[in-house]
């Protein structure tokens, strides 16, 4: 098995990587859901996406913080990078999808 798939770090960035791609997912799906006002307004994808992109964000920042050397070095630095802003952009989307779907509940 080459350094290519193996390494711990590389393995768990990848996996924090694909954590975060799930949060900008499911948030862009949760935001378009708010703006259409359908069923619980996108509020549950909402908290998903919110919840896996601070995940991912927080798993890619500790992933660098730790990281020996640069890229190529198999410390898993490109997927911790790419885990960090990913996790930001989903968290953003959750949050943005959960006030609009705040603000589109009926009054009553």
């Amino acid at each position: 098995m080459g350094t290519f798939i193996g390494t711990p770090a590389r393995i768990w960035a990848s996996a924090a990587a694909l954590v975060a791609l799930v949060g900008v997912v499911v948030g862009g799906r949760a935001l378009a859901r708010s703006r259409r006002g359908t069923g619980d307004g996108g509020r549950r994808g909402a908290v998903v996406a919110l919840v896996a992109g601070l995940t991912g964000a927080v798993n890619g920042a500790v992933n660098l913080a730790v990281a020996d050397g640069g890229l190529g070095t198999g410390n898993g630095v490109a997927g911790g990078a790419l885990a960090l802003v990913l996790g930001l952009v989903g968290a953003v989307l959750g949050r943005l999808a959960l006030t609009r779907s705040r603000r589109t509940e009926p009054a009553g």
